[in-house]
């Protein structure tokens, strides 16, 4: 079975994600957040870092799990109950965990955006939706109008179920600006960005109403299933440098 070092994977992450860049949330620790004996057998890709999904990369055999949201989130509480339970599991079964939050949402190849953004078959892809200097997402201009309603089919066929859709712009899109996750709080933004319509995972339901004033267009897709693509397009590339398999461990929450 081949193995690579763990250490030198934790490089070419650091190397190609460039942490240091971002400005994340509080609590979002990006980096490796827990230490194995230090070889990797066998990469598990994920979302979330919870319980249940460290069991599955477990029964799968993996000695690396790559996520998006951490084993850290805001205030540390304890290792007590299903906490230590987790903790547990880590080290009897020499599972490291490696975390990027918004690094992994703003890549301008590896990114959630920028692999959704191509699942949908954009091109020509431009910087989009400033954080503190750095963007965290795409946007394209269409070569001609798109079809709101085709655009939702290919939304809904890409994430595998129907996006939600505030109608607040005209029926066909042109520029469009996609940030996963949970941006849909911060609609006034990609409008000011000057996008048409705005592909993001979730919001807040006053925003149906900011939509419509702000003529702007947005879909829905579910934080989850828009946050699936960053982790997969890193675990393969490291599967390809150092000759380790992956999986994608599905644990999707429906929101």
């Amino acid at each position: 079975m081949r193995s690579a070092s763990l250490a030198e994977i934790v490089r070419h992450c650091e190397q190609r994600l460039s942490p240091a860049t971002f400005t994340d949330y509080d609590g979002a620790v990006n980096g490796l957040q827990f230490e194995n004996q230090g070889s990797v057998t066998r990469i598990a890709a994920a979302v979330d870092g919870t319980l249940a999904v460290v069991r599955q990369a477990i029964a799968a055999g993996a000695d690396l799990l790559l996520v998006h949201h951490g084993l850290f989130w805001g205030k540390t509480s304890p290792w007590t109950g299903p906490r230590a339970e987790l903790l547990r599991l880590l080290v009897t079964h020499n599972l490291a965990v490696y975390s990027q939050h918004l690094p992994l949402d703003g890549h301008p190849e590896l990114g959630n955006a920028a692999q959704l953004a191509q699942a949908l078959g954009f091109k020509r892809l431009k910087p989009f939706f400033d954080h503190h200097g750095v963007p965290l997402g795409v946007q394209t201009v269409t070569a001609k109008p798109l079809p709101r309603a085709e655009l939702a089919a290919r939304l809904g066929q890409v994430l595998g179920a129907p996006p939600k859709l505030l109608p607040g712009g005209g029926s066909d899109c042109r520029r469009i600006g996609i940030c996963t996750g949970g941006a849909g709080s911060e609609l006034a933004k990609a409008r000011r960005e000057g996008v048409d319509t705005f592909i993001t995972g979730e919001g807040p339901h006053w925003t149906y109403a900011l939509a419509e004033e702000a003529a702007l267009n947005v879909f829905y897709g579910g934080h989850y299933a828009t946050e699936t693509w960053g982790v997969k397009a890193l675990a393969a590339e490291l599967s390809l440098t150092f000759g380790v398999p992956w999986g994608f461990v599905d644990h999707p929450t429906g929101l």
